[in-house]
């Protein structure tokens, strides 16, 4: 495997590490289907405590998969997948490539 490949691999980590979560998935679903959604709403349509659901959305934010919005005294998430996807295509192709120079 290349370099470079390996480097693309490294920084696909953290998605892969909040994919692997049952809890943050529900949160993903709801949140690409539903849109825009506070704290208070995903609790009411998961069964988490809203702690653990503040805990999943932190590490969501830190992945850069969700981003967040402050309106009065509410924090709105919703689902940003742009640079995620943008970097998984690069892995794939990264792994295409490495595939046929090795064949």
């Amino acid at each position: 495997m290349s370099q470079q490949t390996i480097n693309i691999l490294r920084e696909c980590t953290p998605i892969f590490s909040i994919l692997q979560d049952l809890n943050r998935q529900e949160i993903l679903v709801l949140l690409y289907d539903e849109g825009e959604m506070s704290v208070n709403q995903i609790v009411e349509r998961l069964s988490l405590s809203r702690p653990a659901i503040s805990h999943h959305l932190k590490h969501l934010l830190d992945a850069k998969i969700v981003t967040v919005q402050k309106r009065a005294t509410e924090r709105y998430y919703s689902l940003t997948l742009d640079n995620s996807l943008i970097l998984l295509k690069q892995l794939i192709n990264s792994l295409e490539t490495d595939n046929r120079l090795k064949k």
